[in-house]
Order: structure tokens, then sequence, then C-alpha cells
């Protein structure tokens, strides 16, 4: 495993990143925590999770997955130490109306009681990555590809949250900040509020990035690389359409294949469109012509791109673990990036 520093932070993290929104729905709390001990035992340091983790959201959930992990640092002493710990706070209601009684804003009071309570969960003294889970603003986002003027309301500003934010840190409960789900003129804001009013500056940006979602390089991909600002990949299997498992059944119900045959909620996301499954298919495809599992080169396509500091995985058993994990280290031959390349000119980002 590699390393790499997190922006223009202190914090080296693994350039494989574990994911745990599936701990406290999919995975129980002892699968969890084998799990997390074989990250640990193949070179993963970097943890990521959020306050309304399980996945898909439920009430009887809200901050689960932070409860389990708590569990797994009390039990094991000294492993907190080793990790960096990434966690979220959930930005304004998205019909969970037990997330801050369904506020449709996010104040710096909410971002500062939310990390106290995550710390609770988490046990622990702090957290190393701070993020916004969605903006709190009107932005597209979550398969919305076009910004509607219309919808715009007053809300907390990005100087309020920055603000909070610092208070965190400046208490020690918070080592850096960073965004998730973020346009480039969210990242470009927070940054110029940031050095205006001297708060901190965030150091990632947790996006969408895969072989059905490549919106990053439409215009993200400048603003990380002139501002040092690390991109943090989600999803580079697609929601699991990247593995080959639906290619055959669908995304019918009752297959078992996973988690977008399992939940009906999840078939209405961007990740369950038709067109994302057809070019699923098409990648899929390409790869078992070159000798490749699907997922061994949608992670590599992931792994290797110079815009992607960690790639975020997630699992629900020990060996897709190990299957994602030696993934790395492997290449793709010019001829097969040419070939994905005339994919996505041909189907674009259908998972967007």
């Amino acid at each position: 495993m590699e390393y790499v520093k997190l922006g223009d932070s202190d914090l080296s993290v693994s350039r494989v990143c574990l994911g745990t929104m599936t701990f406290g729905e999919q995975v129980d709390e002892a699968t969890a925590h084998a799990i997390m001990d074989r990250a640990l035992e193949r070179g993963i340091n970097f943890l990521d999770t959020a306050e309304m983790y399980s996945v898909p959201p439920r009430a009887e959930t809200f901050g689960a997955t932070e409860r389990i992990l708590g569990n797994w640092f009390a039990s094991r002493p000294g492993v907190r130490d080793g990790v960096v710990l990434a966690s979220k706070v959930a930005g304004p209601a998205r019909g969970y109306d037990w997330i801050r009684n369904a506020s449709p804003d996010l104040t710096g009071a909410d971002i500062i009681a939310a990390c106290d309570a995550s710390l609770r969960r988490l046990r622990t003294d702090r957290i190393d990555l701070y993020q916004i889970h969605w903006p709190v603003r009107n932005a597209p986002m979550f398969g919305a590809i076009y910004f509607d003027p219309a919808r715009d309301k007053q809300v907390s500003s990005i100087h309020e949250q920055l603000d909070a934010m610092g208070k965190l840190v400046k208490a020690g409960k918070v080592r850096a900040i960073g965004l998730s789900n973020e346009t480039p003129y969210g990242v470009m804001e927070f940054l110029h509020v940031a050095e205006q009013h001297g708060l901190p500056r965030v150091v990632s940006v947790q996006n969408p990035y895969c072989l059905v979602n490549r919106s990053v390089e439409n215009g993200l991909d400048e603003v990380l690389y002139r501002t040092g600002v690390s991109l943090l990949a989600y999803s580079p299997l697609g929601f699991g359409l990247l593995t080959g498992k639906y290619d055959e059944c669908g995304l019918a119900a009752g297959t078992g294949a996973g988690r977008l045959a399992i939940y009906d909620s999840m078939k209405k996301q961007r990740w369950g469109r038709a067109d994302a499954l057809a070019a699923a298919r098409r990648y899929n495809a390409l790869a078992r012509q070159h000798g490749l599992t699907p997922t061994r080169m949608a992670l590599a396509y992931c792994y290797t791109k110079w815009l992607v500091t960690s790639t975020i995985i997630g699992v629900t058993t020990r060996e897709q673990l190990d299957e994602d994990l030696d993934a790395w280290g492997t290449t793709l031959s010019p001829e097969l990036l040419q070939a994905i390349d005339q994919v996505r000119w041909e189907m674009r980002d259908p998972a967007q």
C-alpha cells in the first residue's frame, strides 16, 4: 500500500480508504470488526464514515456505523492512534426527518452539535477529517445535473459553516476539514472564504468517481489540480454495477446480488438507471476481453488516475476486501484506456 498527504494537511492516508456505510445494515458488528481488522493488516489506515450511516438511511440505524467503529476502537487499545478517521455531518433535509427534525438548513451550531454527537458514538476525542456531507446551499447533486436558480432559498452561509469548523479545529476536536458531493464553484468558494477570514482551508472533497460517473472531469479536476485539494473517490464500482454481478440478472428484486437488487429505494437513484446498467455492461465486457475481471479493471482505473488521492471502497465481506485490495498495482494498457474513453464518448456519464 502507498500513502500520500491529504491536501495541505499533516494527515498521511493510504491510497485506498475503507468506506463503512454498509456496517449496521448489510454487515453486522462482528463482521464489520473483522473487516476492519483485515483492512489494517493489508495496510489501510484510512476509514470513512458519517453520522447518517448505515445506508440506506433509516431512523433506526442513524449513527449505527459510528457506534460500530467506536466499539471497535474501544476493544482494540492503541488502534485509534494509527487510524486516520473521517466522518461527515449531514447536510439539509433530504426526506430524513430524524436528522435535525428535517431542517432545511445546517447552521454553525448544528455542525458543532453533530460533531460532538459523532465523537461520543465514535468513542474518541477527535475526528481527523470532518466533512460536510452535501452542500447546504442549492446545488445539483445526487443525480441532478442542472442548477435551478428557482430553488434558491436563504440558508446558512459558507462563512458560518467554516467558522463552526474553525471552532472545532481550534478546540482540537477536528484536525482537518473537507467537503463532499461538491461542485467546482463550491470548492472554490470555500477556499476563498477561508482565505478572506483566516479560517481553516478544506483539504479534500469526496465525490463519486467511476467509469459510469466521471463528472469530476467536467471542471472539478482542474480545481483540484490548481488548488491542491485532494479527491476522495467514492463508489468506484458504481454501487456494484461495475463488478459484473448485475450483467445477467439486472436489478430485479429478489436476485440477492447486492444493494441495488435488495433495496427498492436504491433502484430509484442514479445507480439504478437503465442507462447506467447498459454502460456498465459495456465496460464489464471490455474488461473480460482484456483478461481482467470487471472489478479489477474498474478499481485499477481509479487507483491509477492522477486526480484521485484515495479511493473509497465499500465491502460486505473480508473476501470482497481482499479482492478489491488485490487490484492495487494493476495497470491498464494504453489500448484499454483508449477503449474505455470510447465507451464514455458514446455513453457519457449515465450515473452522474
